[in-house]
Order: structure tokens, then C-alpha cells, then sequence
């Protein structure tokens, strides 16, 4: 080891030199460097109160976030469907509008989809493959992830071919399609009208039943979705549910549109 002015090796004297001598700019920076990680120090452990903040439980996930988010949208849908019904029950009683014009409101409501709806109705219900599925039939390959999840194309493919057989009304899990609705997934996920679920996923129609399963069988996408049915182990269920009532549209109906750039 050398022996520097700094370090404490011996001298003629046998004494430590630069222990009474004038403080050197070093020793300040030095001083100064831990007075400053004591701080932090402190400061983290009072951000943390007793807690590991280095670790995702401390931390609300986004995951978390997203599905309280679509707990309190679902919550004020349910509060707007009902100040929706007390408007129209006031609107009723003194509307000053004839009774050719009163029904041919309801037309326009039942076709909007924002009024209940009875009739006979099946539901399909799509669902992921089990996460160890192998290829049941020879000839095809090792499945990868993206095989084993239902996709954005699949539940458009069913919904689409439903109104194609004459469906009156179509359910997504628990909330009614109407001409704006649009079905999005994201990661293996469906994002509907601000709201987030997860499969099996569930689509209910209200139409012909027969003609409604025609529809299904005579579509090309649901086809090639078949294939992944029978060779993965994709979920896939057609049920008649008999006569039954869908919920009318509670979420908004403001339309937003694009406007030009002066």
C-alpha cells in the first residue's frame, strides 16, 4: 500500500499525516457525496412508509387500472340506462306528438337497438384452446400461441354472419351492438364499448334460429376458424336458448366524426 498524505501509514513522526492539517477539497466532495446518499436514503424510506417499493405489489398494475375502469363504466352505463328510461317517461307524458309519430319513434328505437328486445335467440360461445394443445389430426403443425386464442376476426366473422341471417338484435357479453359498436381485441382480450372482458366469449342473437345457424355454417371465415377447431381445440358452441329478452342499448349515442383542416 502506498503511503500517500491521505492514508494512515507512518512517517518520521509516527503520526497519521493530513489528520490536523487544512481540509483538502477531496475530503469535501467526499463529505459531501454520502451526506447526499443519506438523504436519499431518508427520502425513500419515507416515500415507502414501511414498504418495498421495488416490487410490482406496491404498484397498482395496469391490468388492475383497466378492469376498474371498465367496472365503473359498466356502472355508469347502468346509471345512464336509467336516467335515460325517466326521461322518456316524462317525454311520454306531454310530448304533444301524434300517435302515427309516437310509433313510428319505437320503429325507429327498436331498429337503433336502445329498446329491449324478445324473441327467439342461440348463442355462440368461442372460447382459447388449452394452453398444452398439440395438433389432433396428422399433417399439421406444432400449433404456435397465436393458434390457441380467439381473435378480433373471429368474433367479427360470427357477429357478422348473425346479421346476415337475419338477426334483430345481437348481445356481446352482457351489453346490445348497435350501428356503431365496434368489436376490438387486444391481446387475448375484447375491448367493447369501454368496457374490457376476457373468454369464453359469449354472442347472443335474436332471429330465426335455423336460419341464423345457416348463416354461421355458409360463412368462409367461420370455416377456416372450424379448422383450427377441430385440429388446436378452439372453443366453439351453438345453443338454443328458446325465447328470451335482450337488454336495449344504455352507453351513449353522441356520434364523433372527423372535420376538415382549415
Amino acid at each position: 500500500m502506498s503511503n500517500s498524505a491521505d492514508s494512515p501509514g507512518t512517517g518520521s513522526t509516527g503520526s497519521a499525516p493530513g489528520r490536523t492539517g487544512r481540509v483538502r477539497p477531496m475530503r469535501l466532495m467526499t463529505v459531501g457525496v454520502f451526506a447526499l446518499a443519506g438523504l436519499i436514503f431518508f427520502t425513500s424510506f419515507d416515500t415507502a412508509k414501511g414498504t418495498d417499493i421495488r416490487t410490482d405489489a406496491s404498484l397498482l398494475r395496469l391490468s388492475d387500472l383497466i378492469q376498474e375502469r371498465s367496472r365503473k363504466n359498466g356502472e355508469l352505463d347502468e346509471s345512464n340506462a336509467g336516467l335515460r328510461e325517466q326521461v322518456e317517461k316524462l317525454a311520454e307524458a306531454d310530448d304533444g306528438r301524434s300517435t302515427t309519430e309516437d310509433r313510428k319513434l319505437a320503429e325507429l328505437e327498436h331498429s337503433a337497438g336502445t329498446q329491449k328486445l324478445k324473441g327467439k335467440a342461440l348463442t355462440v360461445t368461442l372460447d382459447d384452446a388449452p394452453p398444452n394443445a398439440t395438433a389432433r389430426l396428422p399433417g399439421y403443425p406444432a400449433p404456435q400461441p397465436d393458434y390457441l386464442v380467439i381473435h378480433q376476426q373471429d368474433l367479427q366473422a360470427v357477429v357478422n354472419a348473425l346479421w346476415q341471417g337475419g338477426a334483430q338484435g345481437i348481445k356481446v357479453m352482457d351489453q346490445r351492438l348497435i350501428s356503431t359498436s365496434a368489436v376490438r381485441c387486444v391481446g387475448n382480450t375484447l375491448i367493447l364499448q369501454g368496457r374490457v372482458y376476457s373468454p369464453p366469449y359469449k354472442i347472443q342473437a335474436v332471429g330465426d334460429p335455423q336460419k341464423l345457424k345457416d348463416a354461421l355454417a355458409a360463412s368462409k371465415a367461420i370455416q377456416n376458424y372450424m379448422v383450427y377447431v377441430d385440429v388446436y381445440g378452439l372453443g366453439w358452441k351453438v345453443t338454443d336458448d328458446g325465447t328470451v329478452t335482450l337488454p336495449g342499448y344504455s352507453g351513449t349515442v353522441d356520434l364523433h366524426y372527423a372535420e376538415p383542416v382549415e
